[in-house]
């Protein structure tokens, strides 16, 4: 049913006017209540339908925990090696990436050309750089399991260990690293005049107490962010990190600070723009970016060493080959190599004993899960982009992932879908993530089809629009928009005017792009109004990408 518009008033009318000629309001940024105004506005140049829903009593296709990771081609070897006995090492990206980044690689090329041999046949190594989280996911599901790994931390071995994966201990370090507090001087000189040394129990005092804003990597990809959780539930109750007190702890905590971020380069941007008083970072990462000069560092929780598994399956030649290249890492050269890189730094650090060992770390996910909103609930609307570029692969990924990756969205939180081609169609009204409208949603999901233009703006707006009428049911509520699109859009209002809106209510808008030619350029733009996560949705991870957000946002 097409809705009727509101009569303008003088004064939204005047505003609205402005709006459309500058992109921005009559005067500078737009308190909420201005926002909520210039929202209403705008609105009545747009065109809403409502569409009735449909029960989809089939529920998910709920997908395997294998099938939803992507093909290990797409993260490919940044060192190939060449020996007639090769040994394949999946190695954290702090240490496997680009730039200074980099050592382990450099080690790998250096080694590789030494032409070292082992019963009269050559030995090389081969590097391919997955992130702990994602790598321990890939062989505890055993799609893809290699022949050595080195994590970051012992944690994912822990975790390994708790899934019944087979592995042997080849050095307990290659290069030292910890993890670490980074706040700006002046947040740091703040600390110490109210609350003496700084050490974590006294931050997350700080925290607790309002005086610290403090931001965090999600727990279930990053070994940092894992880190932390770990080290918060041990400070909050030291002989039952998951007791109900260490809960109670942990959710007045999450009540003081913003969600996490979803990759270490978005916090760090919120960190710049003065957004954040302190983040979480590795030592290594910190001492090789100048634009954190201006931060101190205050190590926590355990150390970050970046130990050497031979993983069960590899065969003797290359168990052996792997010790010569262990061995290899730990000549002075390549240590002195490493401190170039930022490693071996801080030494007399000597990590938090861990009080959480295999299962108990998956428990403690699953606590910061269900926890991480601080017992307020989430409402989110998601707004799928249905416009003929989004026609063949890129609605069916949208369709199918959605569908999928709904089954990590928890309990308790509201849901609510609209969708925009030309115009705009509300296609299912929020409500609570019940069993009901779990299904109307994988109803409405499925019944989303491809063509006409794009409002993606318009779109917006009507999200916008629905998730403050819900507040007004929940005002405790945290409120959440997720717009899935290729990021073309030629219809409707632009992003410079909606900006001020978006702006002024503070609410986040994540963004996750689909097809080989998403224009994420508009997108991240829209997700960096209020600090949000923006992705790419490659169709051979879609699945994988929205449950990680859905984890750690909803």
């Amino acid at each position: 049913m097409r809705r009727s518009l509101k009569r303008l008033s003088l004064l939204t009318a005047l505003v609205l006017g402005t709006l459309l000629m500058t992109g921005c309001g009559p005067q500078g940024p737009l308190t909420a209540g201005q926002a909520t105004e210039t929202l209403d506005a705008l609105l009545t140049k747009v065109n809403v339908s409502d569409v009735a829903p449909r029960m989809d009593i089939s529920g998910t296709e709920l997908t395997s925990a294998a099938d939803e990771l992507p093909e290990i081609d797409n993260y490919p070897l940044s060192v190939r090696g060449g020996g007639a006995i090769d040994v394949e090492i999946v190695a954290s990206t702090e240490k496997a990436g680009t730039g200074m980044d980099g050592w382990l690689n450099l080690e790998a090329e250096n080694f590789n050309r030494q032409n070292l041999s082992y019963e009269g046949l050559r030995v090389s190594v081969s590097i391919r750089p997955i992130a702990s989280g994602l790598a321990t996911e890939y062989i505890t599901s055993g799609k893809y399991v290699p022949p050595a790994f080195t994590p970051t931390n012992e944690l994912w071995a822990e975790m390994l260990t708790s899934r019944g994966v087979g592995f042997e201990t080849v050095a307990t370090r290659l290069a030292g690293n910890t993890a670490g507090i980074l706040m700006s001087k002046k947040a740091y000189a703040d600390f110490a005049k109210q609350y003496g040394d700084v050490t974590l129990p006294k931050i997350l005092t700080a925290v607790l107490d309002g005086n610290l804003l403090l931001g965090y990597t999600n727990p279930y990809a990053s070994s940092t962010g894992l880190n932390i959780l770990t080290a918060m539930l041990q400070a909050f109750d030291p002989a039952d990190p998951l007791s109900s007190a260490a809960v109670e702890k942990l959710q007045a905590f999450q009540r003081q600070v913003p969600p996490v971020a979803y990759t270490t380069a978005q916090m760090r941007e919120s960190a710049k723009k003065g957004v954040l008083d302190a983040m979480i970072m590795e030592y290594q990462a910190y001492s090789v970016e100048p634009t954190l000069s201006d931060y101190v560092f205050t190590p926590f929780g355990v150390r970050h060493d970046s130990p050497m598994y031979a993983m069960e399956g590899i065969t003797p030649q290359q168990k052996a080959a792997l010790q010569l290249f262990t061995d290899y890492c730990l000549t002075p050269q390549a240590q002195q190599d490493a401190v170039r890189y930022g490693f071996n730094a801080l030494d007399e650090y000597a990590g938090q004993a861990l009080n959480l060992r295999g299962a108990q770390l998956y428990a403690a996910q699953k606590v910061w899960k269900e926890n991480k909103d601080g017992g307020q609930p989430v409402v989110a609307v998601f707004v799928a982009d249905t416009s003929g570029s989004m026609d063949g692969t890129p609605i069916r990924e949208l369709k199918s992932s959605l569908v999928n990756a709904a089954q990590y969205i928890g309990e308790g939180n509201y849901i609510g879908l609209v969708s925009y081609s030309d115009d705009v169609y509300v296609n299912l009204p929020i409500a609570e993530f019940t069993g009901k409208q779990r299904a109307y949603f994988s109803g409405a999901v499925k019944d989303l089809a491809a063509g006409g233009g794009t409002a993606t703006y318009n779109a917006v707006l009507e999200g916008i629009r629905l998730l403050l009428a819900q507040k007004e049911q929940l005002p405790n509520a945290k409120l959440m928009l997720f717009v899935l699109s290729d990021g073309a859009q030629n219809r409707g209002y632009s992003l410079e005017q909606i900006t001020p809106v978006v702006q002024g209510l503070s609410i986040p808008i994540h963004t996750i792009g689909y097809g080989s030619g998403a224009d994420m350029t508009g997108l991240s733009a829209l997700s960096n109004i209020n600090e949000a996560s923006s992705t790419r949705a490659d169709e051979s991870n879609v699945v994988y990408n929205l449950r990680n957000i859905f984890n750690s946002q909803i």
